[in-house]
Parts: structure tokens; C-alpha cells; sequence
């Protein structure tokens, strides 16, 4: 599920988020201590070799994810999918895990979402899969609503995008909608099938498995050629491999641009220490409070509240995430700049692969 995100519209230092958590303290929230150990997540981090995730050693680190980027690619989706299979067959175990993400377009006009789209074609240990996404143009949590007869634009854009791009893999999927949501069902009842990204009008992805690893190589080479053969930046994830297979896989793109993720268990007060080590360039995200609103804010609705810092080079900025607005949008925003003291902006994270 995407959130609604507001983040502080300069830059601040460290000392004055530990400020602003001090703040948030007295107001009776409870909040990260600078030596108490927290786990902060690091994305898009460019690397110039599989091996200089060693420079967090320091630090324990999970779900380290290394992202081959191709930038402007022009090629056969089909053979590059089939060339990382055939990589990954060579180190595939348990734990490993590999995805191609290719963007498509949606042929009918959309007003609700954006005409592009993605899919993943991607192997596990056992099985390939096939995901397809839908970015909406605005963020509809679930609980909030839109007014009639606008949420059926939602509805219709929603189904037929996920329609055509159900017809186009040929994949035994159906759509509906039931109590004003889109419904996706398989009539493959013995195939693990999962929808995810939930709103409030229903998914915003599928992901189909199949035991057969080959199955949806030509169909997702339809789906990707949707894209008009313009170039397309393709990103690849690999989860779980050695060094040796990360370094093979690398070898198989000219001058692929590398970049890790992963989450990482430090200290708050080390957060400076970690994000000088993300070099040239990486975020990393931490949570500073965790809260319902309706403790602070008892005439709004009850949300999920996260604040928490961002760092990029060298920078931080304060965020603060909700799982639905509590007042109005403005009202929102006011309440949430009078708890922090200081000036947002509503900057919801792109939908990227």
C-alpha cells in the first residue's frame, strides 16, 4: 500500500531531528533514544562492485538486495529474461531470489491511473512468476473514499487495465467488481495467485506463480512490448546470492548500474556514521515514532502514524507517513506542522518497481 507522506521542505541536521524527537517526548509520544538500537533501511545505493556492501560490516544487515539498472535499454525482453535464468540455475538455492522489471503501457484511455504500468517476470527456488502493477495517479488508502460518481472511474480504470494486461498474458485470471472493489480470482485453484498493494478500490498488483520456471517468458515479452519499442530502464533484483554469482550476473551487461538495499540494525546516533558510508550515493530511512493519531488527535479519524528521518548525501530530511488522513488534507498538514514545528510538503514516494 502506498501512504500519504509529508516531509520537512529544508534540509535539517542531525542534531535537530534528535530535537524534534525530544519534542515529540515531552508531548508524551514514545520515541528513539540516540543509543538505543533501531533497524533503518538503505535503498538505492550505487555501488560500483557486488563486494562494497562489505563496507557495512560494521553493522549487522537482512534482505540485502543487489539492483542491476539499465538505463535506456533496447533489446528482446524475452532473451535478457532467459539469460539471467539461465545464470540462476547455476546458483539457485532456498534462499535465492530473481526479478526483471520491464514497464508496459495501458492502450485504453485512464484518467485515475498513470499509462504506465509494470510487470516483473522472476525465479525462485522452486518456481517462476509473473507480477504485474498499476501506479494510481492519486493515493486512496483503505478506508477513504472518493465521492460519487468518481470512485467508479477508479473502479473501471482499475479492471479494464488489469483486464488487458490479464488478457495479453493469457493468464486463467478473472475480474470483477464486488461491494465497490475490484476482485481478481483464478480458476487455477491449485496455483499460489496474491494481490497486494490493497486501496480503496481494491489491488494494485497480482502475482501469478507457476511451477514451470519458462512459462511466462513469451507471454511477459507481449505485455512488455506494449511499450512501443521506445527504451526502456530495466531494473533487475537479486536476493540471496554469493558474491561469485552477483559478480557472474554483472558480467552478463556491459557497465550495468549497481545499487544495494537492504535494512540494517544500528544505533539512532550512528545513523550519521552509516549514511557518510553510502557513497556516492544512498537513502537511508529510519523510524524515530510510531503512534495512532487518535491518542493526540481525538476528533480525527484513527490513523497510523510513522515519523521518522531520511538521509541523502550528506542531508536529512524529517517524514512522516499515514495510513489515511485523519482530517482533511489541509487540516492534515496543519495538524501534523504543529506537532513537529516545522513547514511540510505532501511527498508521497514514487510508485518505482
Amino acid at each position: 500500500m502506498r501512504e500519504h507522506r509529508w516531509e520537512t521542505q529544508s534540509a535539517l541536521s542531525f542534531e535537530e531531528l534528535l530535537t524534534i524527537t525530544d519534542r515529540l517526548r515531552s508531548l508524551g509520544l514514545t520515541t528513539m533514544h540516540p543509543e538505543k538500537e533501531m533497524i533503518a533501511y538503505v535503498e538505492e545505493w550505487e555501488v560500483s562492485h557486488p563486494q562494497d556492501i562489505q563496507t557495512l560490516d560494521s553493522w549487522v544487515t537482512e534482505d540485502v538486495t543487489l539492483l542491476q539498472v539499465l538505463e535506456q535499454w533496447e533489446g528482446d525482453f524475452f532473451l535478457l529474461a532467459g539469460r539471467y535464468h539461465t545464470v540462476f540455475q547455476n546458483y539457485q538455492s532456498v534462499n535465492t531470489y530473481c526479478s526483471i522489471a520491464h514497464p508496459w503501457t495501458i492502450q485504453r484511455p485512464v484518467a485515475t491511473l498513470h499509462p504506465q504500468a509494470s510487470l516483473w517476470i522472476g525465479f525462485r527456488h522452486t518456481h517462476g512468476f509473473i507480477r504485474v502493477r498499476l501506479h494510481t495517479t492519486e493515493i486512496f488508502t483503505p478506508g477513504e473514499s472518493v465521492e460519487s460518481p468518481r470512485e467508479q472511474f477508479w473502479l473501471v480504470d482499475r479492471q479494464e487495465a488489469f483486464r488487458e494486461s490479464i488478457e495479453t498474458l493469457d493468464l486463467p485470471i478473472q475480474v470483477d467488481i464486488s461491494q465497490q472493489k475490484v476482485v481478481l480470482q483464478t480458476t487455477r485453484p491449485e496455483t499460489p495467485f496474491f494481490c497486494s498493494w490493497p486501496d480503496a478500490f481494491g489491488p494494485c498488483q497480482f502475482e501469478f506463480n507457476s511451477p514451470d520456471p519458462f512459462e511466462f517468458l513469451v507471454p511477459g515479452s507481449r505485455l512488455a512490448a506494449t511499450w512501443n519499442d521506445e527504451p526502456a530502464n530495466i531494473r533487475v533484483y537479486l536476493t540471496g546470492f554469493p558474491e561469485k554469482a552477483l559478480v557472474h550476473f554483472t558480467q552478463m551487461m556491459e557497465l550495468p548500474n549497481l545499487r544495494y538495499r537492504c535494512s540494517i540494525h544500528c544505533c539512532l546516533e550512528e545513523i550519521v556514521e552509516v549514511e557518510e558510508r553510502l557513497v556516492p550515493r544512498g537513502r537511508i530511512y529510519g523510524s524515530l515514532a510510531e503512534f495512532q493519531t487518535k491518542s493526540h488527535l481525538p476528533e480525527g479519524i484513527d490513523a497510523a502514524a510513522i515519523i521518522g528521518l531520511v538521509g541523502f548525501e550528506g542531508e536529512f530530511r524529517l517524514e512522516i507517513r499515514l495510513n489515511q488522513h485523519p482530517l482533511s488534507r489541509p487540516d492534515t498538514t496543519k495538524w501534523l506542522e504543529n506537532l513537529v514545528e516545522y513547514p511540510l510538503i505532501y511527498a508521497p514516494l514514487p510508485a518505482f518497481p
